[in-house]
């Protein structure tokens, strides 16, 4: 497992997804903005050997012998990662030049040691393109390459079902797979170690913006199950003490809340999503109104 940028992760958004949420009785329809940028992930690993003999007469035992030096760096290799890495993360008006960069890295330097950190960016500039197939397809290399991936787990778990279509012969299945990305991802976080590039203060918020980001796609997956109760615990984990909650995940709380009859707690969390301007707010600020009505 390795550590990723989480930082960058919790101050930066990008990318408008119009996405439909409904449920069984014809709830709502609507469009969120969420943040997920791919890690910066690098590593590389080396064996020391040893070897050990005596002679038949008070000969004395070898030396061990001495570990290989680590591979020496490709300057070109280094400057085309760098090139790379200047082009902006989850940005769409430069997605195709990500996409055309990471796969000539790739070809160019199929051992990299930056591999993951490629895929991980090819995850990135395929989701600001909403480009599902390769998308998911990038996230399943990270993924094999590194299981602990809290990024791609997060993200992936997150957009599966926003993009749920209940007619889908595999939308259970999916769900299933996106709530196992999310539910690892809670388990892993709080073994992450802290890189020296982090306070203690900045790595704990940075951990609890990641955590919230996993808790709102859980939330969503429970949303789309009917599983109200899992649901508005999931959705309150992510929106408590979140300085900018989604909107999304206030308005399917609320939903949540209405259907287990906790309308003083719907009307709540409706006003705080009336607060956000955006395609929900008047939705919100009348469903607020009419969950206080039901009181």
């Amino acid at each position: 497992m390795s550590f990723i940028s989480f930082l960058s992760l919790s101050i930066r958004k990008f990318v408008v997804l119009a996405l439909v949420i409904f449920v069984a009785a014809g709830f709502a329809t609507t469009s969120l903005a969420q943040q997920q940028t791919p890690p910066d992930k690098s590593g590389s690993s080396g064996q020391g050997s040893s070897a050990q003999g005596s002679s038949a007469q008070g000969s004395t035992a070898q030396g061990a012998q001495a570990a290989p030096a680590p591979p020496k760096l490709n300057p070109k290799e280094e400057a085309d990662y760098k090139a790379l890495k200047a082009i902006p993360d989850g940005d769409a008006s430069t997605a195709d030049k990500k996409i055309q960069m990471s796969q000539q890295f790739l070809q160019s330097y199929p051992d990299s040691r930056y591999q993951e950190s490629i895929y991980n960016q090819l995850v990135s500039a395929y989701y600001a393109k909403q480009d599902w197939i390769s998308f998911y397809a990038n996230a399943d290399r990270v993924l094999g390459i590194d299981p602990d991936d809290v990024d791609v787990l997060t993200v992936v778990g997150w957009v599966i079902p926003h993009l749920y279509n209940k007619d889908d012969p595999d939308a259970d299945k999916k769900l299933d797979r996106a709530a196992n990305y999310e539910k690892h991802a809670i388990e892993v976080i709080p073994t992450l170690a802290k890189p020296d590039s982090l306070t203690d203060e900045q790595f704990a918020q940075a951990k609890q913006g990641k955590l919230s980001e996993a808790h709102s796609g859980l939330g969503l997956i429970y949303f789309r199950k009917q599983d109200f109760d899992n649901s508005v615990k999931e959705l309150q984990l992510a929106t408590q003490d979140n300085s900018s909650p989604d909107p999304t995940d206030l308005f399917a709380l609320g939903i949540g809340l209405q259907q287990l009859s906790r309308n003083g707690e719907a009307a709540d969390a409706f006003a705080k999503c009336g607060e956000i301007p955006g395609n929900l707010q008047a939705r919100c600020k009348q469903s607020a109104d009419q969950a206080k009505s039901a009181k």
